[in-house]
């Protein structure tokens, strides 16, 4: 049969890290882990590495156990290492030993009888080993190593020959394996393997090496003594297991089977008569070797195997064993060589009837006689006592397979035998009858092999722990019965039996129960209780019962019916209660206590006993049988065993009445009518009659019987019975109408007179005070579990009773809470249990009772963790009732002070368990569960560490037991349903744990220090945290953080990457969280990177195993790499700053790479692989030569689809009101996810079906529960997808922070700019690809466009830095490194993105626009400086090839225009409404294609689609919020960046001709015209004070200007695109002016100029110089004459403003503006003055500009034209000195434009130089001194260390950008000084042509009295002119003379060299000539 055969051994305790230094440990660790690697984990590519392992070790297992021996070469060279040194194995050099180390050496050289360099090796290695085994030191560490490695020795022996094929089990390996171990263990068995191991059995003891140990005080503490205990008792188990496994499979040899026969003769029994663990294995052995049953089971490869037996082919084989069982000389167990004989005998008896058996019939006629004598050497009790009293034996399937097949074989071949035993049995019972009828005494010879033999089936069968119900085939099946397999069943497989066996077998069970002789009638029970053992066995046994009764039905009495029937038994219940019924005394009655025991003799309570016994165990396996006698009329056994309860019967005997309640009551039909007996018998007495003076029923049993009898069966088995009923359901209304109903008596009774005196009473048997405890603890256990609270329970309810009012009993769970939240006895008696087993289990010692204390203390623990889970919802309720209850928070009463110790360690107590988790797995679970419960309230976190590092040795325990719960290997992932088998248990309560003690890591990392979590991972806790030095465990105590670095760095050498992500993929999750905690927290950060960095190379060896790939935990995978990801970001982020070059470089180069890594192969593995790459390498030519980038495949792990949960179909629930019920289910999880509660859901749900009333309701239950069902699982299915998403998206955010980190923190040159930008692309295609696919899910995409968006960010500065560089420019492959069709298929992914999101995710879409932005970036032209050289002619400019820029641009326009209307409608949209910043994006997105969209196609369709009139109209709304900001305290900046962007844009509009008639059309001015946010300029000065610090809020002032700056602009654009056929533009514009005209004003009347009020004025005095002229009022259309009269004043005010202004500006105002400026701000002087310098030439221009425009507007000819400047050649600075005359006070002179003339053409000269040496710096910009370099950068690096900080080449770009800067700006003010000398010579030449030639002077002698004056000025006449009114010739001439003088021939001469240098550079033609020559003609004319 093919079955596992699981290991129960325990793994050797000593995780051993990755030191090879004992020769007798190290090594030998290593073979056992390939061992269980290959045969019993099955890992793949393990049979080679086995191989291996096997060839390295063959020699140590020829010579099993053998040690290295003693030589006096090796004691000399030990002797000499502390003077000389020696060379260690593994290490360099050579190392000077200390004198103690190697005295100890030699004590243990001679302790073991080692090698002396073997012995220094393992004292090297414990002293290594240390750190895991606190409190021992390196000797006592170095004996566990010594035995441990024995024990990997025995181990591996044993699992190598439990993987051979055979005839009794098979392991299911691969037929390669199973062919190199049966090699290996067959050369093994052939050198002697059998004799060795009987030899090493037999010389190995634990008690003769403990006295050799504790001569040499080779022992430590209990704990050390155990484990050395333990090593060694495994080791004898191993090799005694290695050879019983040998024979399940094959036999053994003759010699060697004798020496297993003369090894079994000198077997002796232990104290208690039965065998021990390791000799009990060696007679299975035996019995296996002798075993032929296998060949009646009709396997296929049969006849292989009887080839191999020696049995058959063998002659001498079978006579030598033969002659060596009958000799008659007796062993030391006689009973063992009974069993060996009668094995051999049942074999004997085989052999003849098979065909080959004919040869060996002088041995088979034997088989007779051997039966007999093992019969005399009582076979049967030696089988009972001496093997099934072994604990051992029921732990191993074939053990109770072949004892089975041994006493069955018994019956079914020897049936003469049990005759002659059933005949003898019969005499006896006549002879034992006779002489109780004489008398006399009972004959001797009276044998009980019946007796035995009855017994033992029945000790047998009734254990069944691997459920085979081998029991079955004592039952022939007389009717069909509904199961798979009629006959026995193994693990499913049906077995066709020969039923002939079965036949007999059943016969036996049917026939024994015939006329039993009363002698036999208690063994006959035990025997059918052993068999009924099992769902199927019970049901036959019942059946027999009933049958057995049925034939004598008639017979009313039932006395002469079969005495083992239903019917005799019940019969006689009832008898007994009647007899005893009427026996029953007055409870008044003074002689109560010892009532008359007649009634029961002592063999009638034996004989209940058996039966009540047999009664439980049916009714506990059938149901059927439950209901079916329970509902019997007139058996009635629940009332007839109640009445007899209330009986004077002795308490054993109520007890098993109690127990078989217990049993009824497992069906809850009738545990809701036993409640109600229950009280209604007063068993415990619930209810006072009013005069009775004293208790009865069950409590007075226990106070007075069972406590003088120091015995308690009857309250074990109350509680006992309480505990099954609770199961089921409590009573509300339990008592009712007699006392307050409900179970609160009983609950009383528990807990006041079990519970808490139980540690006082007297105790005949010392265990039973633990099983008191634990059967109490239990009821207390499973009430609190199913213990919701309700607000119903804080609400006193009263009830009437008898007609008074009293209050109503709380539910038990409630009074149970009640008590564990208060410092009550209940909870001191759970604490003071819980530090009395944390004692006893310190000791290590076995006493009575520890099972019993274990399970005690796991209820109590489960008592507590249950009471901090809930209490919370029961403060809030009890809060919000404001009942008068009061309670603490358990977490506080667990600080409380212990009266045992005077200490506070409940907590201590509780973590200690941790200690214990190999013994008891299920108490450290719970520990741990509490202490993380705990954990949460940061207060006690710093008062458990003080508790927890208090006591040195605690605190020592303390940290192991968390090292060894996290470093258990045991541990694996499981759920509930992996129960059924014991070691898959342990193992899932192990794995929880650990994830227990991790999320207990991550909670208190999160609060402050100290903190749990620091102390247990091994940080300082009373220094500050990040002066810890994390050091490799070896110097100091080992940490939790080495456990858990541990645990995940195992495997990483391997290829198949570290172990426990597949392994335990939850729990690496937690680890590497808990990595990156430490990492990202700033106190532990230092520390930590420094430690993973330099002893681990932890980030490496993980990250080059990415990706994580779980089929089977997708989830878990990707939260895996997300942790480890924002580590490595982290790292990444780390190395740069502090400049650590080599180790960024290599994490980089890890990530990105697209080129393989030669993969350093792990040992032992590369020896295959080379070869076979080699070859395929030559046959390929290197065809793989690039691989995947790590990064790339990271994110081809995260899978974007998700498949989402279909709706719900309901036919009975409504579905809204569903999805509202799960909705109210829902809570965050400690992740952060919001998921629904499923238990609360389906508590609602079942409440729901419940409430349904009437008879339709309960006809449809199944259909609703079925649907409950559809709702829940769909609920699981939608929780699911929550996290699968939340994973995704963290795994997603993990990976941007990773590839961000990449691109920002880590140094640019790491990653060359090529392979940066093909690497951008790389990512950004892969992003797109995933995040276009049809199913990607929309929660991923926020972060896929924030990804885009840093990557194209990215890509745009690569591609524009190496241009800059001029690396680019140059290449023929299109202007960068990556191509162009690469970048166009970037766009074209971008814009999909863009329209694929739809209406939606407009969010989203700003990331997108940023992306587009940066984008389109990459082919805008860079800065050129302008040269001023003479431009290409016309021609060259039109043929000249396209350069990079524009190509790129074109292309990129028409895969826009490819996208036509979608896209625009989709930017158009964005940019008119929703969220601020994504409007601000589409806005600047729409204005960086309105300015490359030559063909207008986008501002065709923005116009005609109404969405330029919306943004234009939008404005208005702007308006309010616009004036708000303007409040000194300034609410958000938003409105005014949004109205920013839409100037912007609408500017780029007016651009165009055709935008800027379309935005007029628009209504633009006017919208603008209405808004007032234009007139309320802020105070300048009053809001000094209010200034933000930190200079980012602008003040004020500045908001103002950042309003109206690009509104002005807006307006000069359209001045300027309208100018030439229109003049309706400036009309309009015109308009604006003069409604804000005041504002205008004062701003024009300026008093300080700032640079942003020099901004203002050369926009305003721009703007008014093309509107404010005479003629556009007229265009304006029809204007009534006043307003047409106040139009005319406000332009009037405007050029007397602006004249005023030039006076300002032009005079000496203009250096000290610059000079103050320089004081000021001394840090950005120089752009700053740059910008001023050319507004103010600016503002000159603009005014000079308009004079020009309103002179030549006035009249053609000089004679009508007006006047501006009054006739005064004197120069400004002359006319400040002297007061100046009335009539030209308001009015400047013509000296001021002579003035201006002078200055400007100064400066033209000074600019000119400076340009032109700038420009000889750029072209020679590589031989700058360094000075002169950073000279030019300070003008753009702020602050005054920056520019140390920069890299050359960094300095030299900045440089370069400096001096194009520097050359743009003079070229602009060249270009403005020769306009403004331009405009000053035309002025001058009208105003002196006017005054010269045409000019009539007044007489000086007329009137100056205004009024009286004809005004024959027709200057002054027409309105317009200067009120000019009094010229006389003296100031003409003065004029005259003053204008020779000021425009002498130098002024002549440099203007003329202006024209010269600039003006046919420029290649336009100036009048500069014209007008200067004109000039001198006015000057040089004679007077007249």
């Amino acid at each position: 049969t093919h079955l596992h055969r699981t290991n129960s051994h325990i793994k050797p305790e000593i995780t051993g890290r990755d030191d090879k230094t004992s020769s007798l440990w190290g090594p030998l660790k290593e073979l056992w882990e390939t061992v269980d690697g290959a045969v019993l984990r099955r890992q793949p590519e393990s049979v080679h590495l086995l191989d291996l392992q096997l060839k390295k070790h063959k020699p140590h297992f020829l010579s099993l156990f053998k040690n290295p021996p003693k030589s006096a070469e090796q004691r000399e060279k030990v002797r000499k290492a502390s003077t000389e040194g020696i060379a260690i194995q593994g290490q360099q050099g050579s190392r000077l030993l200390p004198e103690q180390l190697l005295t100890e050496a030699f004590i243990l050289s001679d302790l073991f009888d080692i090698g002396e360099l073997a012995a220094l090796e393992l004292l090297l290695a414990g002293e290594q080993q240390q750190p895991y085994f606190p409190g021992l030191t390196r000797g006592l560490v170095a004996v566990l190593l010594y035995w441990d490695g024995k024990l990997c020795m025995a181990n591996s022996l044993r699992t190598l020959i439990q993987s051979r094929q055979g005839k009794t089990f098979t392991l299911d390996l691969s037929g390669e394996l199973v062919a190199l171990t049966t090699r290996f263990t067959d050369e093994l068995m052939s050198q002697g393997l059998t004799k060795r191991i009987l030899t090493l059995v037999s010389e190995i003891s634990v008690t003769r090496e403990f006295e050799r140990l504790q001569k040499e005080r080779g022992l430590g503490n209990e704990k050390h003594r155990k484990e050395v205990a333990d090593l060694i008792k495994e080791c004898r188990q191993a090799l005694a297991d290695s050879l019983f496994s040998w024979t399940c499979q094959s036999p053994l040899s003759k010699d060697d089977t004798l020496a297993l026969i003369g090894h079994l003769e000198t077997v002796t029994a232990q104290a208690d008569g039965s065998l021990d663990s390791v000799n009990l294995a060696l007679v299975m052995a035996l019995l296996y070797c002798l075993d032929v049953s296998f060949i009646e089971q009709g396997t296929e490869d049969r006849d292989d195997l009887l080839q191999a037996l020696p049995l058959l082919t063998e002659r001498q084989y079978v006579s030598a064993v033969h002659s060596r069982l009958m000799d008659s000389q007796p062993w030391k167990l006689p009973g063992l060589q009974a069993v060996c004989r009668l094995a051999w005998a049942l074999s004997l008896r085989v052999l003849s009837q098979l065909p080959q058996g004919s040869a060996l019939v002088e041995f088979t006629e034997a088989d007779e006689a051997l039966a007999d004598q093992a019969l005399l050497g009582d076979v049967f009790l030696f089988m009972k006592e001496g093997m099934l009293g072994c604990e051992s034996f029921s732990q191993e399937e074939f053990y109770i397979r072949r004892v089975h097949s041994l006493i069955t074989d018994f019956l079914a071949l020897m049936p003469m035998k049990v005759k002659q035993l059933r005949n003898r049995a019969d005499e006896d019972a006549r002879l034992v009858h006779m002489s109780l009828q004489m008398d006399s005494e009972l004959p001797s010879s009276l044998r009980k092999d019946l007796d035995h033999l009855m017994i033992l089936i029945g000790e047998f069968y009734s254990k069944d722990p691997f459920g085979l119900e081998l029991g079955l085939e004592f039952w022939c099946p007389t009717e069909s019965l509904q199961h798979t397999s009629l006959q026995g069943s193994y693990l499913g497989m049906a077995l066709q039996r020969p039923p002939h066996k079965q036949v007999v077998l059943s016969k036996f069970v049917r026939q024994m129960g015939d006329l039993l002789p009363s002698t036999l009638y208690i063994s006959y029970l035990r025997m059918l209780k052993g068999l009924a053992n099992g769902p199927q066995c019970a049901h036959y046994c019942f059946s027999l019962l009933k049958t057995n009764g049925a034939a004598h039905s008639d017979n009313i009495q039932g006395v002469s019916g079969s005495p083992v029937s239903w019917e005799h038994f019940f019969h006689s219940l009832m008898l007994y209660h009647e007899n005893l019924r009427r026996d029953l005394p007055n409870p008044d009655s003074a002689h109560y206590r010892h009532p008359p025991l007649r009634g029961i003799t002592q063999r009638e309570m034996e004989g209940l006993t058996s039966f009540l016994q047999l009664l439980t165990t049916i009714i506990t396996w059938s149901e059927n049988a439950r209901l079916a006698l329970c509902e019997h009329p007139q058996w009635t056994p629940v009332v007839v065993m109640l009445g007899l309860l209330q009986c004077s019967v002795p308490p054993v005997l109520k007890a098993e009445l109690l127990h078989c309640l217990a049993a009824f009551g497992k069906s809850p039909e009738i545990a809701a009518s036993l409640w109600q007996s229950l009280e209604y018998t007063q068993i415990l007495q619930t209810v006072r009659a009013p005069g009775q003076r004293q208790a009865a029923g069950i409590e007075v049993e226990l106070n007075e019987i069972e406590s003088s009898c120091e015995e308690y069966p009857l309250t074990r088995s109350f509680c006992h019975l309480i505990s099954t009923l609770v199961e089921g359901s409590l009573p509300v209304n339990l008592g009712a109408g007699l006392r307050v109903p409900g179970f609160q008596p009983y609950l009383n009774f528990l807990r006041d007179s079990v519970f808490l005196p139980f540690p006082t009473r007297a105790y005949r048997r010392p265990a039973e005070k633990w099983e008191v405890a634990d059967s109490v603890l239990e009821v207390f256990h499973k009430l609190l579990r199913d213990y919701e609270p309700q607000p119903s329970d804080f609400v006193q309810e009263i009830v009437e009773l008898q007609g008074e009012q009293v209050p109503a009993h709380k539910p038990p769970g409630h009074s149970i809470m009640f008590h564990l939240l208060n410092d009550s006895p209940m909870l001191a008696l759970c604490l003071s249990l819980l530090e009395e087993g944390v004692r006893q289990l310190d000791t290590y010692a076995p006493f009575p009772g520890k099972k019993h204390l274990e399970s005690a203390v796991l209820h109590c623990l489960c008592l507590l963790d249950l009471a901090l889970q809930k209490e919370a919802v029961f403060m809030d309720l009890l809060r919000e009732s404001q009942a008068s209850l009061l309670v603490s928070p358990l977490e506080q009463l667990l600080q409380g002070v212990s009266p045992q110790t005077r200490r506070a360690d409940h907590i201590v107590n509780i973590a200690r368990y941790l200690y214990h988790s190999s013994s008891n797995p299920e108490a450290a679970f719970q520990s741990a569960k509490i202490l993380r419960r705990i954990a949460n309230y940061p207060n006690i976190q710093i008062r458990l560490v003080g508790d927890f590092t208090h006591d040195q040795a605690v605190s020592h325990k303390l940290m192991a037991g968390f090292v060894e719960c996290l470093d258990n290997e045991d541990a694996e992932e499981g759920t509930e349903k992996d129960d059924i088998d014991s070691q898959k248990k342990v193992a899932r309560i192990r794995h929880e744990t650990q994830i227990h003690i991790l999320n207990l890591l991550i909670t208190s990392l999160e609060l402050k220090a100290p903190n749990l979590a620091l102390y247990l991972l091994g940080y300082e806790v009373k220094k500050p945290v990040s002066s810890t030095n994390l050091q490799d465990p070896g110097e100091s105590l080992c940490v939790c953080l080495t456990g858990v670095l541990g645990r995940l760095q195992r495997g990483t050498e391997k290829r198949s990457g570290p172990a426990l992500t597949q392994q335990a993929p939850h729990l690496a999750e937690l680890c590497y969280q808990v990595i990156y905690q430490l990492c990202a927290c700033p106190d532990t950060s230092g520390p930590t990177m420094r430690y993973l960095r330099t002893s681990q190379d932890f980030l490496f060896s993980h990250l080059q195993h990415l990706p994580f790939i779980l089929p089977s935990n997708q989830i878990a995978a990707l939260s895996q790499m997300s942790w480890l990801m924002k580590t490595a970001a982290i790292e990444l982020r780390v190395t740069s700053l502090n400049r650590q070059r080599s180790h960024t470089q290599r994490l980089v180069s890890l990530l990105l790479d697209d080129q393989p890594h030669a993969q350093h192969a792990a040992d032992g593995e590369s020896g295959m692989e080379d070869e076979t790459r080699s070859v395929s390498g030559f046959l390929h030519f290197d065809t793989v030569s690039k691989v995947r980038r790590k990064l790339l495949s990271v994110l081809d792990a995260i899978d974007f689809s998700q498949d989402m949960p279909e709706l719900l179909q309901l036919d009975f629930f409504e579905r809204t009101q569903i999805e509202q019920v799960i909705s109210n289910c829902e809570h965050v999880n400690e992740q952060g996810h919001t998921v629904c509660n499923v238990k609360l859901l389906h508590r609602v749900l079942v409440a729901e079906v419940n409430a349904l009333q009437g008879m339709a309701a309960i006809g449809q239950r199944p259909l609703l529960m079925e649907e409950v069902n559809s709702i829940l699982q769909q609920v699981v299915e939608r929780n699911r997808v929550r996290r699968s998403l939340s994973a995704k998206r963290h795994a997603l955010q993990s990976w941007r922070s990773l590839v961000e980190t990449l691109l920002t923190a880590c140094p640019a040159d790491l990653i060359p700019a090529d392979e940066r930008q093909l690497i951008i692309r790389d990512l950004l295609l892969d992003l797109h690809d995933k995040v276009l696919s049809e199913d990607a899910a929309g929660e991923l995409m926020p972060i896929v466009a924030g990804a885009v968006f840093t990557l194209t960010a990215h890509l745009s500065q690569s591609v524009l830095s190496e241009q800059q560089q001029g690396v680019g420019l140059e290449a023929s492959s299109g202007f960068a490194s990556i191509a162009n069709s690469a970048l166009h298929l970037i766009l074209r992914k971008l814009l999909d993105f863009i329209l694929s999101t739809g209406g939606g995710y407009q969010r989203l879409r700003a990331h997108l626009y940023g992306s587009l932005l940066y984008y389109l970036q990459i082919a805008q032209k860079p800065e050129e400086p302008d040269t001023l050289q003479t431009g290409k002619a016309m021609w060259e400019r039109l043929t000249a090839p396209e350069d990079g820029f524009s190509k790129l641009q074109r292309e990129n326009l028409a895969i826009i225009e490819s996208y036509g209307k979608a896209l625009m409608e989709v930017v158009c949209r964005d940019a008119c409404d929703g969220h601020e910043i994504s409007r601000m994006l589409a806005m600047a997105v729409l204005d960086r294609i309105l300015s490359i969209d030559r063909q207008n196609q986008w501002l065709l369709y923005i116009c005609n689609s109404g969405y330029l009139r919306s943004l234009v109209e939008s404005l208005r709304q702007d308006d309010v919020a616009l004036q708000s900001l303007l409040t000194p305290q300034p609410p958000l900046l938003k409105p005014l960046y949004i109205f920013e962007s839409k100037m912007a844009l609408l500017t780029r509009v007016a651009k165009t001709g055709q935008g800027a008639v379309e935005l007029l059309r628009c209504g633009l001015v006017a919208q603008l015209m209405e808004c007032q946010v234009f007139d309320m300029v802020p105070d300048s000065d009053a809001h000094r004070v209010m200034r933000d610090p930190s200079g980012f809020i602008p003040s004020p002032m500045d908001r103002y200007r950042q309003i109206l700056l690009p509104t002005l602009r807006l307006f000069q654009v359209i001045l300027t695109s309208t100018s030439i056929n229109h003049q309706q533009g400036a009309a309009q514009v015109l308009q604006w002016l003069i409604v804000h005209a005041d504002t205008i004003q004062s701003l024009l009347r300026c008093q300080e100029l700032s640079m942003g009020a020099l901004q203002e004025l050369s926009l305003l005095t721009g703007i008014i110089s093309k509107t404010a002229l005479p003629g556009a009022l007229e265009m304006g259309g029809e204007v009534n004459s006043a307003a047409l009269m106040e139009f005319q004043g406000h332009i009037n005010r405007f050029q007397r403003l602006c004249l005023s202004l030039l006076g300002r500006l032009a005079g000496s105002e203009r250096d000290r503006l610059l000079k103050q400026a320089e004081i000021s701000a001394p840090g950005d002087s120089a752009e700053r003055r740059e910008e001023m310098e050319v507004a103010m030439q600016q503002v000159c221009a603009n005014i000079m500009e308009y004079c020009q425009a309103l002179l030549l507007q006035s009249s053609a000819q000089a004679q009508f034209s007006i006047c501006l400047f009054s006739p005064s050649g004197s120069e400004p600075a002359d006319l400040s000195s002297t007061v100046p005359s009335m009539a030209y006070s308001r009015v400047p002179s013509l000296g001021l434009v002579l003035y201006l003339l002078k200055n400007s053409a100064a400066d033209f000269f000074r600019f000119h130089q400076s340009h032109r040496q700038s420009l000889g710096k750029l072209q020679s910009l590589d031989q700058l001194p360094p000075e002169e370099l950073k000279e030019l950068c300070q003008g753009l690096v702020s602050g005054p260390g920056g520019v140390e900080k920069i890299s050359s080449v960094q300095r030299s770009l900045l440089a370069k950008r400096r001096l194009v800067q520097l050359i743009n700006n003079r070229a602009k003010l060249l270009a403005l000084c020769s306009y403004v000398i331009e405009t000053c010579l035309f002025v001058l030449w009208r105003h002196l042509e006017y005054y010269l030639l045409h000019c009539i002077p007044t007489d000086p002698k007329d009137s100056l009295l205004p009024g009286s004056t004809l005004y024959r000025s027709r200057l002054a006449s027409g309105g317009r002119g200067l009120s000019l009114s009094r010229v006389s010739q003296q100031d003409l001439d003065l004029l005259k003379s003053d204008m020779a003088a000021g425009f002498g021939e130098a002024l002549q001469r440099k203007l003329l060299e202006v024209e010269g240098l600039y003006s046919q550079v420029r290649s336009r033609y100036t009048f500069i000539q014209a007008l200067v020559r004109r000039i001198r003609g006015l000057l040089r004319q004679p007077k007249s």
